[in-house]
């Protein structure tokens, strides 16, 4: 008796262990894409029309820079340039994952 309570005890606590690591593991898959921008910062002024977009994607099956599709490195690391024009300019960063879902990222920036 006590002997097949011990290893019923045992089994449920490997099943929840298990199921408990799966979860852990799976956390970064099941939120969706992630999208981070390093650079440049949110209202930003430049002086130079020719501008570096840095940053970073997790969980992405395509990424994005103002509609054109872009390439990240093993790291997921992102770098593109972007021409700007004169004035005040919408920079958009936008990824989706295998599941279709999307995210956008928005940076103004003004060229003097």
């Amino acid at each position: 008796m006590t002997r097949s309570v011990f290893k019923v005890g045992f089994i449920i606590i490997l099943v929840v262990g298990f199921a408990a690591y799966g979860l852990y593991k799976s956390k970064d898959f099941l939120g969706g894409p992630k999208i981070i921008i390093e650079s440049p910062v949110n209202g930003q002024t430049v002086s130079n029309s020719y501008l570096e977009i840095k940053g970073a994607a997790k969980n992405v099956s395509l990424l994005y820079l103002n509609g054109r599709q872009i390439f990240t490195d093993r790291n997921g690391v992102f770098k593109e340039n972007l021409l700007l024009a004169r004035g005040y300019n919408i920079i958009e960063v936008s990824a989706k994952d295998k599941f279709n879902r999307e995210i956008r990222l928005k940076r103004e920036v003004v060229l003097k």
